[in-house]
């Protein structure tokens, strides 16, 4: 298995954990989104994912581009450390906070959005960063609304161990700290995030643990 990653992309760190949980071996090629006018742009790796994102998954079966669907593929093909719930409702459950954090912040933090408000919108530093900043905390706060309503939320997002749900937050809070916000003002998820950062499978993704790290 092979997985085209960059340290800092989110979607790859979603990707990392779920392998990790999951013990398996994979070979980590890394794809520079900045160096070269960025890797990832290049005609050798479009022919790999002709959207130009990270990350990208293959094995022997399949290439995939789509984190949630290369989550969800790894569950299905190793079934023995589930991130899925067994029960529908569980796994519609888990999906809508993959998808609260997939389609409702990440999007619009990035890297390609925020190349577009500075070098083609002409935003400031200062702009771009008031950007990112009140999208991801509006984000958060649905996502916190959802987790303090719902008594499915135990030690992580849903239940007693880790789902798809807690691979996508843990990279979400890792950028929104990045981006000085301070989760603490989401208890559940700063809860969520600090327990599964106890976890070697989580801890072992972190960007700072990878081999293109900077």
């Amino acid at each position: 298995m092979k997985l085209y990653t960059y340290f800092r992309s989110s979607a790859a760190y979603r990707v990392r954990i779920a392998l990790n949980l999951k013990g398996l071996t994979y070979d980590a090629v890394p794809v520079h989104l900045l160096k070269d006018g960025g890797q990832q742009r290049q005609e050798e790796y479009r022919k790999i994912n002709p959207s130009g994102l990270v990350p990208a998954f293959q094995d022997e079966r399949i290439t995939l581009t789509q984190s949630m669907a290369i989550i969800e593929y790894l569950d299905e093909r190793f079934p023995a450390v589930p991130l899925m719930p067994h029960d529908a409702p569980g796994r519609a459950r888990v999906r809508e906070l993959a998808q609260i954090i997939a389609c409702d912040i990440h999007p619009l933090n990035n890297l390609r959005v925020l190349r577009h408000l500075v070098h083609e919108l002409k935003l400031s530093e200062e702009a771009k960063t008031e950007w990112i900043q009140h999208w991801i905390r509006e984000g958060l706060a649905g996502l916190e609304a959802h987790l303090a309503r719902d008594p499915a939320a135990g030690p992580f997002c849903h239940g007693g161990s880790p789902t798809m749900a807690d691979c996508f937050l843990v990279p979400q809070v890792f950028n929104a700290q990045r981006f000085g916000i301070d989760v603490k003002a989401y208890p559940n998820i700063a809860r969520i995030d600090a327990h599964c950062a106890e976890l070697p499978a989580f801890a072992a993704a972190h960007p700072s643990k990878q081999p293109d790290a900077e």
